[in-house]
Formats: structure tokens, sequence, C-alpha cells
């Protein structure tokens, strides 16, 4: 058998491994949208009539699902609820949603003012995601991707959002290996608390090309209605225009701003970094 008829066996032997991954997935997320206001606990007999698969399928989907927190199971009835790891999510997607339509006209302001990248980011996990980017009109600047995951301990929208995080939240950020992004990525925990302590001291947070080589940038956090952070601003640049007394220059015009979104969100005229 040649090389291209052994290659054609292995595709038609993975095609149905693969198509039966993706039916399994279908499946699940159709087991998820089975439920409703009327229907808040369902049987797996139930399930799987309302699925047209057989009980077996919903019964080892339904145990992975609530495995995942995505599902719970009544002890009393063993019918299946929806689990609260779905209202985690939500919550994530509705706190998205509010922060970036409260924060997009106030952006737009801040990068006129500076003229550099503009972000919007969440925690997410020990992570931030980026929610919102509006890129430097400038002919050099940098591209923030939308929906980009990056790491707490060397970003400055990471540090601007966990500084002010639980204890027991920074510690797991702390607890796993911390990635050397650059060469002038700090790894060591003892050295990113004191950083965390400066930002919470000074209420912004600086980048200095820790991230990314040749990127500077500065963050601070905004507020919802009960004084957690949820989130951060962040003015971002090449390192080549933007020296680290050139970014923190920035610091005035970006705490206003997180302060006017942070009061759209509820913060109040009292809001203050602390």
């Amino acid at each position: 058998m040649n090389a291209s008829v052994k290659e054609t066996a292995r595709t038609k032997k993975a095609a149905p491994a693969t198509r039966n991954r993706l039916s399994s997935v279908t499946t699940a997320i159709r087991l998820l949208k089975a439920f409703s206001e009327d229907e808040v606990e369902i049987g797996v007999s139930a399930l799987a009539q309302k699925l047209k698969v057989a009980k077996s399928t919903v019964h080892r989907l339904a145990v992975t699902l609530v495995a995942e927190g995505l599902l719970e199971q009544n002890p009393e009835t063993e019918r299946y609820r929806l689990g609260i790891g779905l209202f985690g999510l939500g919550t994530l997607v509705r706190r998205r949603m509010n922060l970036s339509n409260e924060a997009r006209p106030y952006l737009f302001d801040l990068r006129k003012h500076t003229g550099e990248t503009i972000i919007l980011g969440i925690p997410t996990d020990t992570e931030v995601m980026h929610v919102y980017d509006l890129e430097s009109p400038q002919a050099v600047g940098i591209k923030s991707d939308l929906g980009a995951r990056k790491p707490a301990h060397c970003t400055a929208v990471g540090r601007a959002i966990f500084a002010f995080a639980p204890e027991e939240t920074i510690e797991r950020v702390l607890s796993g290996p911390l990635a050397k992004r650059t060469s002038h990525t700090i790894t060591d925990p003892a050295r990113v608390r004191e950083i965390l302590a400066e930002v919470r001291q000074r209420g912004f947070a600086i980048e200095d090309e820790e991230s990314e080589p040749g990127i500077r940038a500065i963050a601070a956090p905004v507020r919802d209605s009960t004084g957690a952070v949820v989130g951060a601003v962040g003015v971002a640049g090449p390192s080549l225009r933007l020296s680290l007394e050139a970014i923190e220059k920035f610091a005035p015009p970006l705490l206003e701003t997180v302060a006017t979104i942070s009061s759209r969100l509820g913060h109040g005229a009292g809001y203050r970094h602390r």
C-alpha cells in the first residue's frame, strides 16, 4: 500500500470519529437547551424522548455535564436541572456586554486624548480577556486582538484587575508557573505580589515590555455598583515612542476615564482608587 492510499485510509478512519465527537457536542448543547421555565427539572427518559437519542447517551452526557458544573441532579427525584456553572458563564457574558456598552464612548475619548491603542479587559479565571479594543490612529502602533486571553502577572490590564482580587484568587494566579514571555517578564511570585501592592497604592498598573517585546502599557481598574473590580482600561503603544515617563503621563486621563465608566456602572460619585 503506497503512502497516498495509507493516508486515505487513515482519513476514512478519522472521519467517523470526528463526526461522532461533533455529534456528542451537538447533543450536549441540545440537552442544555431542553430546559426552560416550564421544565426546570427533566429526567433521563424525558430528555431521551425530547432529543430522540438513547437513554444511555443522555445518561453519559449528563454525567459529564454534572462533573463540569453545567448540570445538577436532584438527589430526591434524580431529575436533572441546569447547574450553577452556567450562571457563572452567563454572568461573565452579561458583565462583558454591560461594561463594553457603557465604556465605549469614553474609550473613544481616551484614544483621542492619548493617540494610542485603548484596551478594555475583563477577568476570566486567572487570565484577562480583551473584550474591546481601539487601535491607535498613528502610523506606528500596536494591534490588540479582540477576545485574546492574556496572563495576569505581566500585563498592565491583568495587574490592574487582579491587584484588587480576593487573596485566594491572587494565590491561584501565582501558584502556577508564571510564563516568561519576554526577557523583561517578572516571574518571581514574591516580586509580583509587591507589584500588585504598588498597583493598589497608585491606582494604576504599568507594563514595561513584559508581555510583548517593544510594548508598554498603563491600565486602571473599573468598578461596579458593589465596588468590585469588573475590568480594566489600558493604554498601550510601542516603546520606541513611549518611554516609561511618557506612559505614566497618561495616568490622569486614564483614571478619569475609569472613574466615569465606574459611575456609569453604578459605583457613584464617591468612586476612589484604593
